[in-house]
């Protein structure tokens, strides 16, 4: 059987991007410095990863990509991430205490251990916000360890494809398929004339709103009105909010801030789920072109729609009248804001919560399953199908029932005024049916695998398991809610779940079409 694909050449860029990814465990070790926990443990995982890096450069020292050796680098590059970004948590040991169990020596405990600090990392890295640490706090886990699970999800956000390309020339070489593999959306925007410049563009806009979400959320904790929102914390949810991966150092998330708090993450969240290519044009003063791009008016009014319908059952009764969050019942504040939050944090997978919102009648969770299937927009760091995909299967299915009746019409497709590339379609219409299928499959197969070992999982959780993973969204519907975990799931579904995250991150096509490679193409 033949590959069809120089493997060498991959893996050997592959050592490039891991030697570096050591360098990134400098912030979470500054943060052992300062607070005197798990120094050695970065120490360590930073000696290790690096060695790994230099070791696997040196399978292909001069890699020349081609079309196919791109999509298995990148595949590669996501998997790879996670499995380095293991490393502190099974150093750490109790990093992940409940459910690791490495210190007592049985084989069992081991393994289980390993295949939760891969889920903990993939869902890092993913931007998915999955967890199965159990308990989170600072008491129970150090703080170096926490940040460095908020920085995974950070790296991840914008991608770490784009970052290698923004900021190492022997990537930047490959820089437009590799980009084109791992962009979220079905089409890569160039920015500039160099791809280089391009990523480094994205990276910068990108940069830019972590720094001031930063400054905004400690200066509420310098004028007395988020007395909790110290530096640490500050730094930790600028690291995950922007990338809409929703981890936080605190057990309540953001229900344990105040409400100005909150109203500040929210608009963050709205802006990470906006095509970051849109900034670009804004600061180069061409504010029109977000204006007039189909994706980001359907973005804006799917959540305008979807909140203000949200808000409208919470004031009707919809939570519980003492819950996390406080009662919405004929309270118009609380009910508008925590229908915007959970909108705005499920809408584009960033996973936050303000509210339990697993205690929720059936009415309002509906309204947040169906916010969760939406998406963000192309090329943001949001997940799920995305909103342009939508409009076009929307405007594909509408064409095809027009010209049904009038055969002899041609009717191409437009957005934005533009006409979309019929290849382009199909490529849609494909994802679409396989994210379908393969989430269904999945629902399916946990649901079954749970049973199995003699735990209770509802049609919803085995759904919103699913669809939680391979959207990257991170909390799902009962015991998989915003203050639940994925801790008691088996091994087998965990690592079903892990895969769905890998290939929900990459937009499935860059994994399955390196499985496809394999069959010989005579």
């Amino acid at each position: 059987m033949s590959w069809g694909v120089n493997w060498k050449a991959s893996v050997g860029l592959l050592g490039v991007g891991i030697k570096y990814l050591a360098v990134t465990m400098l912030v979470p070790l500054v943060v052992a410095l300062a607070y005197g926990e798990d120094i050695w443990v970065f120490l360590v995982s930073m000696a290790l990863v690096a060695a790994v890096g230099f070791a696997v450069e040196r399978v292909d020292p001069d890699p020349d990509l081609g079309p196919r050796e791109a999509l298995l680098f990148v595949s590669l590059a996501w998997l790879a991430a996670a499995v380095i970004g293991t490393v502190p948590y099974l150093l750490a040991g109790y990093g992940t205490a409940s459910t690791v169990g490495l210190h007592t020596g049985s084989f069992g405990a081991l393994a289980g251990g390993i295949v939760n600090a891969l889920f903990e990392s993939m869902s890092g890295f993913t931007t998915t916000g999955a967890t199965v640490l159990g308990e989170i706090s600072t008491d129970r886990h150090s703080h170096a360890l926490m940040m460095w699970r908020q920085l995974t999800q950070w790296l991840g956000g914008m991608g770490i494809i784009v970052l290698m390309i923004a900021i190492l020339p022997e990537v930047a070489v490959n820089g437009a398929q590799l980009m084109e593999s791992e962009a979220p959306g079905p089409e890569l925007q160039k920015l500039t004339p160099k791809i280089a410049e391009t990523a480094r563009a994205l990276w910068l806009i990108y940069f830019g709103f972590t720094v001031l979400y930063i400054a905004i959320l400690y200066g509420l904790h310098l004028v007395g009105m988020a007395p909790n929102m110290d530096l640490f914390n500050a730094v930790a949810h600028g690291f995950t909010t922007l990338p809409t991966g929703g981890f936080s150092p605190e057990a309540d998330s953001i229900a344990a801030f105040s409400a100005a708090v909150q109203w500040v993450v929210i608009p963050f969240m709205v802006v990470a789920g906006v095509n970051f290519a849109l900034f670009w044009h804004v600061l180069r003063g061409e504010a029109e072109v977000m204006l007039k791009n189909a994706e980001f008016r359907a973005y804006a009014g799917a959540l305008a729609v979807v909140t203000a319908l949200l808000a409208v059952v919470l004031f009707r009764g919809a939570a519980p009248a003492i819950e996390l969050g406080g009662a919405t019942q004929g309270v118009a504040e609380n009910s508008l804001r925590q229908a915007a939050f959970q909108i705005g944090s499920l809408l584009n997978s960033t996973g936050y919560a303000t509210a339990d919102f697993a205690q929720w009648d059936t009415h309002a969770q509906v309204i947040l399953l169906f916010a969760m299937f939406i998406g963000g927009s192309a090329g943001s760091t949001g997940g799920g199908v995305k909103i342009v995909r939508w409009l076009i299967v929307g405007k594909a299915i509408r064409r095809e029932l027009f010209t049904s009746a009038h055969p002899d019409v041609v009717q191409p497709i437009r957005l934005s005024g533009s006409v979309v590339d019929e290849d382009a379609i199909r490529g849609i219409m494909a994802f679409t049916l396989l994210y379908v299928v393969l989430f269904a499959l999945s629902a399916v197969f946990i649901s079954l695998d749970t049973a199995r070992i003699g735990e209770q999982l509802t049609v919803l959780e085995a759904i919103s398991a699913s669809l939680a993973t391979i959207g990257n969204i991170g909390p799902g519907f009962g015991r998989l809610g915003p203050f639940g975990n994925y801790e008691f799931f088996s091994n087998a579904s965990k690592l079903l779940m892990i895969f769905l995250m890998w290939v929900g991150r990459l937009e499935i096509v860059p994994v399955l079409a390196v499985f496809i490679s394999a069959i010989d193409t005579r």
